[in-house]
């Protein structure tokens, strides 16, 4: 499994954001392991994001800009199918050390991991628009 880690990490690229001595093991977490996958997955997130959209009748892109803000942020929080299918996305990108991590804090980790998504996921709305 070294070969394997390796290349997740070869592939993921340098820490994003700032480790201090105060940083919380959560916030280190984010910034080593999360913030790079997401960076890293993030083209894939916006057109699951697009089909899922599209699958729901396609009523996102009927919505006022204000509006289409707040469907992102319930989407991902209240359909739990979807949530871990993006949660797996991310998960699939963890070291093995990573995750022996993550699993014993996994529920503070994944909100974490949920809010820098919808965030991510907001900011880049004209991608979104623009597949309409």
């Amino acid at each position: 499994m070294e070969t394997r880690d390796n290349t997740v990490l070869e592939m993921r690229g340098e820490t994003l954001g700032t480790i201090s001595s105060q940083s919380s093991s959560e916030e280190i977490f984010q910034n080593r392991t999360l913030r790079p996958i997401l960076k890293l997955q993030n083209d894939l997130f916006v057109q699951v994001f697009i089909n899922y959209a599209i699958k729901q009748k396609r009523v996102f892109f009927s919505l006022t800009p204000e509006k289409k803000l707040v469907y992102i942020e319930n989407v991902i929080q209240r359909d739990i199918k979807f949530r871990n299918s993006l949660k797996g996305m991310v998960i699939a990108f963890f070291t093995l050390e990573e995750y022996a991590e993550y699993i014993q804090n996994s529920s503070n980790l994944n909100k974490r991991m949920m809010n820098m998504l919808i965030e991510r996921l907001k900011s880049q709305l004209q991608l979104i628009e623009v597949n309409d």
